[in-house]
């Protein structure tokens, strides 16, 4: 276990449930000092075959 503010964050797409497609996830770490809110990144969704908009689940 790391000791510190990263913490491990799960991205889910938000365009794929939409579209009735499964959507796709990442993991990913982030700062929790510097990045307090919840985390959005564009990622390739291969369902989609396209890059979507993913945001932080808990």
């Amino acid at each position: 276990m790391a000791k510190g503010p990263r913490v491990i964050v799960t991205l889910e797409c938000t365009e794929a449930r939409k579209e009735g497609a499964s959507p796709s996830r990442y993991t990913t770490t982030k700062n929790k000092k510097t990045t307090p809110e919840r985390l959005e990144k564009m990622k390739y969704n291969s369902n989609l075959r396209r890059h979507t908009l993913h945001k932080e689940i808990k």
